[in-house]
């Protein structure tokens, strides 16, 4: 495994993270793994979400915990997964409240890849899992990296819309200044809480609609079929 390198504004953002303790034990521990197990997502794609959304380009942050674990799924972006791959019960929910909400087209594929393009930084709060073992890197030092790319993007001047879906990401509002940005939170979209508060929530409309109100670009949701 390489020393990361994000290769766009992120590497000065977040340059002095990669030089703390935490990092270096983070970076050992994620060697020794990789040593004895499969690790997702593959090196090239943990820091996929900076490379495709660079910081002076976010104007929306889509929290999600833990990589999917199991064999070619995920790709380093929040609910994302590959072309060939099937949605998960999770992204199938999400497209569901995206028809509801603004009538669009349920996709063929779950690859999110266009709305990273578009400023959105999806980002999981853990970025590697092992093989078949869900939150297996959970308290590694993953959380203290992304609670900072947090805060980073918290300390831009211009309000950006925070996506929280469900508990574990509404613990992050204390690292908000709600009176700077928006945040849009519900119930998250798994299949055990979709009906309690993610169904009629209407996530995607309000952000379009806050966009709009700070003459941002309106995020175009349509997935293209593949």
């Amino acid at each position: 495994m390489q020393h990361p390198q994000i290769a766009n504004s992120w590497e000065a953002v977040l340059s002095e993270e990669f030089d703390k303790t935490y990092f270096r034990k983070l970076f050992n521990f994620l060697l020794e793994e990789q040593q004895s197990h499969t690790i997702y997502p593959p090196e090239e794609d943990i820091f996929a979400a900076f490379k495709l959304t660079p910081y002076e380009k976010v104007n929306v942050l889509l929290l999600g915990q833990d990589p999917y674990h199991n064999h070619n799924q995920a790709h380093g972006l929040c609910f994302s997964v590959r072309p060939d791959i099937k949605p998960p019960p999770s992204l199938v929910n999400i497209f569901k409240e995206l028809k509801d909400d603004i009538g669009l087209d349920i996709p063929n594929n779950g690859y999110l890849i266009s709305w990273a393009k578009q400023g959105i930084l999806m980002l999981n709060t853990v970025l590697t899992v092992r093989a078949h073992a869900p939150n297996s890197h959970k308290n590694r030092g993953w959380e203290t990296f992304t609670d900072a790319v947090i805060s980073k993007v918290n300390q831009k001047t211009h309000p950006v819309i925070f996506v929280l879906w469900g508990g574990y990401a509404q613990k992050k509002l204390k690292l908000i200044d709600v009176k700077q940005h928006i945040v849009v939170q519900s119930a998250h979209p798994s299949p055990l809480s979709a009906r309690n508060g993610f169904f009629g929530s209407k996530p995607f409309s309000s952000i379009n609609s806050a966009l709009r109100s700070f003459g941002k670009p309106e995020i175009d949701w349509q997935i293209p079929d593949l």
